[in-house]
């Protein structure tokens, strides 16, 4: 059988990134399944809802938290998220299909596979998740997955100001790390520190206590 594998969250400057892998008989998957970045938050998470309902739908799921982006780089960390989502539903014999990670998709797939601890085979195409639905399934449940804990960001640190979607180019996202730095002193815990944009609010946080004296 075949499994469809995809990450979300690769560049948020807040939070884990997320890997889904979907084990399924193709008729098994709703209809409308397509790259989560084209469908609305209330499609997705309606998709996520039926294929996590399915009884023949197989879901695993791997999180990489931002203390191991930081310690990592994130083409390894990618592969190694795909093989372990994968090797949660694989079984022997299985074909992966990724949403390939790396420029050279053929790369990707063979390191995939030898990061697996299932024996399978994997294959690698870049927009897999537009192109094929098992891709696509796996690409809407690891947004969801990545949407979820995006929310409980915001429970936990939205007393102090909303962290918005996480993304480096998002003004709310921004105006959060600002506002946690002036008030704490330091970077939230699910900040991503060896991200650019952390440098940037850190030494703007310097330059604006210089400028107090």
């Amino acid at each position: 059988m075949e499994v469809g594998v995809d990450e979300a969250g690769k560049g948020p400057v807040l939070g884990s990134m997320f890997v889904a892998a979907v084990r399924a008989p193709r008729e098994a998957l709703p209809d409308g399944i397509d790259d989560s970045k084209r469908l609305t938050p209330a499609r997705r998470e309606g998709l996520a809802s039926r294929l996590r309902a399915e009884d023949r739908v197989e879901i695993g799921i791997a999180e990489v938290t931002p203390a191991r982006i930081d310690a990592g780089n994130m083409n390894d960390l990618t592969v190694g998220g795909h093989a372990r989502a994968l090797a949660e539903v694989a079984r022997p014999g299985d074909v992966g299909v990724c949403d390939a990670g790396d420029v050279d998709a053929e790369r990707f797939a063979r390191r995939v596979a030898d990061a697996t601890d299932v024996d399978v085979s994997v294959t690698a195409e870049h927009g897999a998740d537009a192109s094929d639905p098992l891709v696509g399934a796996a690409s809407v449940l690891a947004k969801s997955a990545r949407e979820g804990h995006v929310a409980a960001l915001e429970d936990r640190y939205g007393d102090l100001a909303s962290v918005g979607s996480g993304y480096p180019s998002d003004p709310t996202t921004r105006s959060f790390l600002a506002a946690y730095v002036e008030t704490t002193g330091d970077l939230p815990a699910c900040a991503r520190r060896s991200w650019s944009t952390c440098d940037d609010v850190l030494a703007a946080a310097s330059q604006s206590a210089l400028d107090d004296f």
